[in-house]
């Protein structure tokens, strides 16, 4: 097995049609080498745990106009990667230092595929708030962690420095943007790559592998 080290926060929409796109990939090449771990990085780490509204955050930040051709963009790519979205779903940018804290946990138990997978149907489809520690040990429970020790550990302060830490690691390490993809710990792909980049990197692993 090859590692494969995504970088990625829940609230990025391309991180989310990033994972769109590699899972077709890997559904198409069900012999494909990858190992998948998730890390921490998150977009708005100042953001208050409150909250923001989304519209109005990305409006001041990007302006009206360009958040427009934005969201078509992303239409059209979430469409094109058969995941579609409408970017206005989410009405708040949550603090997500608890969901990476959620998604570290499920690394533990061997779930974090599908917690990252709640996560963004959570956010992204369903617009639900991924800060509030209740909708995270929902989404806990559904992918079958424990809900009840999930949400004890939410109200605590377990493991958030350790996040903070590994984010900022990343960011020494030149991660500057997600979602980065670091294949066997040597080479670096960055963005929403579609499923046929996945898939000829997958032919050339598996190739070099039997060599």
């Amino acid at each position: 097995m090859i590692r494969l080290d995504i970088f990625s926060d829940p609230v990025c929409p391309w991180c989310y049609i990033g994972k769109a796109n590699l899972d077709r990939a890997l559904e198409a090449h069900p012999d494909h080498p990858f190992r998948i771990e998730w890390h921490p990085f998150q977009l708005n780490p100042d953001m208050p745990r409150e909250g923001v509204d989304k519209r109005a955050y990305l409006a001041a930040r990007f302006g009206e106009a360009q958040l427009t051709q934005v969201h078509l963009r992303l239409k059209e790519m979430s469409r094109a990667a058969g995941a579609e979205i409408d970017p206005d779903t989410p009405r708040r940018i949550p603090n997500t230092l608890d969901a990476h804290r959620l998604i570290h946990w499920a690394g533990l138990e061997g779930r974090q595929n599908a917690i990252v997978a709640g996560l963004f149907r959570a956010y992204w489809k369903e617009g639900r708030d991924i800060g509030n520690a209740g909708v995270l040990a929902d989404i806990a429970g559904a992918a079958g962690m424990d809900r009840t020790v999930t949400a004890r550990l939410l109200a605590s302060e377990a493991d958030a420095d350790d996040i903070r830490a590994r984010d900022e690691d990343a960011r020494h390490k030149g991660v500057t943007s997600v979602p980065t993809f670091l294949i066997a710990q040597q080479y670096v792909v960055t963005g929403a790559q579609p499923p046929e980049v996945w898939g000829n990197v997958i032919k050339e692993l598996v190739e070099t592998a039997k060599t």
